[in-house]
């Protein structure tokens, strides 16, 4: 019997790779030296695609493929998808959800404690033989009792107040509407920044969100303020970031995420009150095993009675429709 075709767009692990074969017959995108002649010969054929945060589904893609009935995507954040034209399509689209929340919070807390306690800068202290030949290195800034506010109250948001609350933090937050927890809410972005000492950004990607942490954001968290970047960075004006750190407008950043990924500006990688991670939120072992298995899973339940298991909010109600 002749499987269906599964359109991969992007890497996969082994593990995977061995999963999909199980079920599909896959065509890998970026091998395909002619992809207008692989669309005319197999573009009908293609039932699922296989795809990841960053990669998405090129613009278009959806359109050629007229049999395409399920997207699964590896990753939370699924913005380089046109999630809303693959509904009206009758396409399912699914994400990896809920496996990443705890790597990621873990993520952001790790910058937020690095930045604060300026750990990259007392590593190179301590390797350089600074610390003998100059002494002490010079105090940082304490982490306990802070204002913190979280940009993007979801599911990773919950989890990042948790771990704060560990550290007797009082929690501030923003979202779309309020929400039933005991945190303090902000109707607006700038009222929240000019409230907290930090500011957690893991609100999703997306034009919706595009440069929501402005200039005006930024001068309202102040000269004594952080930044903590853990979403995407199309959210952040990356302009606005670092004439705001050069300026002293504000006091210090974490960043996991990039307008220009994989390129970090010069500017950035200059500054000792940043630090810089080369987007690893979710990146460990377990983790990303947890994430690969949860794609599978979701092209495997389709396969077997038309549902995902994660299907993202635009796609809901086509699940079991």
């Amino acid at each position: 019997m002749t499987k269906p075709i599964l359109l991969q767009i992007g890497n996969v692990t082994e593990r995977m790779k061995n999963r999909f074969d199980a079920l599909f017959d896959v065509h890998v995108w970026f091998d395909q030296q002619d992809q207008d002649a692989f669309m005319d010969a197999h573009g009908a054929d293609v039932v699922g695609i296989a795809t990841d945060g960053h990669w998405g589904v090129p613009d278009n893609l959806l359109a050629r493929l007229p049999n395409l009935k399920v997207v699964s995507s590896y990753g939370v954040g699924y913005d380089a998808i046109d999630a809303d034209d693959a509904a009206a399509r009758g396409i399912l689209v699914s994400h990896t959800p809920n496996v990443l929340n705890d790597e990621v919070a873990d993520t952001a807390i790790m910058l937020w404690l690095a930045t604060s306690r300026r750990l990259v800068q007392a590593d190179k202290w301590a390797r350089s033989g600074q610390w003998e030949r100059d002494g002490a290195f010079p105090l940082t800034r304490s982490v306990q009792k802070r204002q913190v506010g979280i940009l993007g109250m979801g599911r990773i948001g919950e989890t990042i107040a948790k771990r704060a609350l560990g550290f007797d933090a009082t929690i501030h937050y923003h979202s779309r509407t309020p929400k039933d927890i005991d945190f303090i809410y902000h109707s607006t972005v700038k009222e929240l920044a000019a409230a907290v000492d930090v500011l957690f950004v893991i609100t999703p990607g997306g034009a919706s969100t595009y440069h929501l942490v402005n200039d005006e954001v930024m001068n309202a968290l102040g000269a004594e303020g952080m930044l903590i970047n853990v979403a995407r960075g199309s959210v952040v004006d990356e302009t606005a970031l670092i004439a705001a750190l050069q300026d002293g407008r504000l006091g210090s950043a974490g960043l996991d995420v990039f307008e220009q990924e994989p390129k970090i500006p010069d500017a950035l990688k200059a500054m000792e009150n940043v630090v810089l991670l080369p987007h690893v939120g979710s990146a460990s072992v377990e983790t990303r095993q947890a994430m690969g298995d949860l794609t599978c899973e979701n092209l495997e339940r389709y396969t077997q009675d038309g549902t995902v298991v994660t299907p993202v909010p635009e796609c809901a109600d086509l699940n079991g429709t």
